[in-house]
């Protein structure tokens, strides 16, 4: 079906004139801004069958849903789910960039939009990277797809560090969970939190240690972070966060490895992979790794 066969399925679009306009990013969908003389609205079409990144279009649309509803998210304007089609609200304002996020004028930001998308309605869906990961590597082993060299001899010091975190029992809040600088929009006045592909209810700290590994934030940087999202210097939550940081790394190499063996897009993956995994390698074999885990454990 033609770009405008699907935009005239719309109701919201249905026979009225309209300007579109592509927008850059997205590597499982497609963007298009689209102004009619009613509204201003962003239609994301996905680009295939993404059964095996385990994408779930109803799940995002209901997530988006609640994230609007808590105020860090644009608007949801209609959903259909013949042909992967979900329309927001068109936010106008400067999409972040890594630099953005590291600017330390911008962290408090940053921890107050979390903050705001955290105290929202509850999502359908639950998100934890130990399961997410350990899915993915059973479709990376079905499939025989690419292994980074000593991927697989990690495991034993990634389940140290899950029995290290599950000490403490963390109530889950409604996380974005891939908030990449590209899924940051700042209107000058605000900050706004877009893209609920992965959105799902977890804890704070891994939405926080995404953040970090995305935009490599240093462990300064993520201190700040983190110390403006609770309020407090907490070195407990400072190790959790990076720990989880370091788990967001191991387990989007693998979805960087389902990608580069099934995804059509001109994009190097497994370099964005690879560096994803070399920093998660730092964290695991690094000489750190046993006083994160001891101060992970012990209270503030």
């Amino acid at each position: 079906m033609s770009l405008e066969a699907l935009l005239d399925s719309l109701d919201c679009l249905r026979d009225q004139p309209r300007e579109v306009v592509a927008l850059d990013g997205g590597l499982t969908n497609r963007n298009y801004r689209v102004t009619t003389p009613e509204r201003d609205v962003v239609v994301r079409m996905s680009y295939k069958d993404d059964s095996l990144l385990a994408i779930d279009r109803g799940a995002e649309y209901a997530n988006s849903r609640a994230a609007a509803t808590s105020g860090a998210a644009p608007a949801v304007v209609e959903y259909s789910a013949e042909h992967s089609l979900l329309v927001v609200a068109y936010v106008a304002g400067r999409t972040f960039t890594a630099v953005d996020m590291k600017q330390a004028g911008n962290l408090p930001r940053l921890a107050a939009v979390c903050r705001q998308l955290h105290a929202g309605p509850r999502f359908v869906t639950e998100f934890d990277m130990f399961k997410v990961q350990r899915r993915y590597l059973d479709t990376v082993l079905e499939h025989a797809f690419k292994l980074p060299d000593g991927y697989l001899d990690l495991a034993p010091t990634v389940q140290r560090v899950r029995t290290a975190l599950a000490t403490d029992d963390v109530a889950t809040v409604p996380c974005n969970n891939d908030l990449l600088a590209g899924n940051v929009i700042d209107d000058g006045a605000r900050l706004w939190l877009i893209d609920y592909e992965y959105a799902g209810n977890n804890d704070p700290c891994f939405e926080l240690g995404n953040l970090a590994s995305e935009s490599n934030l240093s462990v300064a940087e993520l201190t700040t972070l983190v110390h403006h999202y609770f309020g407090r210097e907490t070195p407990r939550k400072v190790a959790r966060t990076r720990l989880l940081g370091a788990m967001a790394q191991y387990g989007w190499m693998l979805w960087a490895s389902i990608q580069v063996a099934t995804s059509a897009i001109d994009f190097d993956f497994w370099t964005w992979g690879m560096d994803k995994y070399d920093r998660a390698v730092e964290t695991f074999a690094g000489q750190e790794l046993d006083a994160l885990l001891s101060v992970v454990q012990r209270p503030d």
